[in-house]
């Protein structure tokens, strides 16, 4: 079985680290005279959890000039480095437990984020991430497109099914778009609802033991 991990919010628990950058990116725009101060809830900064950059802040601040919005995500994006090096990343309790028994079982896994490719070389560094998948993609190497408009390509290079784990919308569109069968995580970002054309729906990463048969679907 290939299976297709998201990351964030999948098995790293984002928060610790995207909290400061997005309140850091937020603040630059209050002294520069684009924002206005307010604070933000753990649940509304919760929410951007899982976005690519570009969709994010075109989302979050339609308004704002290119350029600036280009520099609040090198704000981000430095910002989660400096995290990850400070060894602030944290991945989800059992995380590595759960993906090492399934390389044990004999399952193929893939890493498939919207992330930058900074962000998966730092992570991967940090938590080893090459021991645990088959293969590593990051949405930049693809201009940012959906994650079901670039399964396709992924999908030349294996044989036999495929399951995908996520915990937001375009992992379940994904799934659902490719006839995949589909692991919600509900601990994760999205919001109410995301997770409605889950196959299956799990509280914990170790829940999802359940729903991975040793064999093929």
């Amino acid at each position: 079985m290939n299976i297709i991990f998201d990351y964030d919010g999948t098995l790293h628990e984002t928060l610790y680290i995207y909290k400061p950058a997005f309140l850091k990116a937020y603040d630059w725009l209050v002294k520069n005279s684009y924002a206005e101060p307010r604070e933000f809830t753990d649940k509304e900064i919760r929410g951007w959890i899982g976005y690519n950059a570009r969709v994010m802040w075109q989302t979050f601040m339609p308004g704002l000039p290119e350029d600036v919005r280009a520099h609040c995500s090198e704000i981000v994006g430095q910002t989660m480095r400096e995290e990850i090096e400070a060894g602030h990343a944290r991945l989800y309790r059992h995380a590595t437990e759960v993906l090492d028994l399934l390389n044990a079982h004999g399952h193929t896994l893939i890493f498939l984020s919207n992330c930058k490719r900074y962000y998966l070389e730092a992570h991967t560094k940090a938590f080893d991430l090459k021991r645990y998948f088959y293969d590593m993609y990051c949405t930049e190497d693809y201009d940012f497109r959906p994650k079901h408009e670039i399964f396709p390509e992924i999908k030349k290079k294996y044989t036999g099914n495929f399951i995908v784990v996520g915990d937001r919308s375009n992992d379940m569109e994904l799934a659902k778009r490719h006839g995949l069968y589909a692991i919600g995580c509900a601990y994760g970002y999205g919001s109410p609802g995301e997770l409605k054309d889950a196959d299956a729906i799990i509280n914990f990463p170790v829940e999802m033991m359940s729903f991975i048969p040793a064999g093929e679907l």
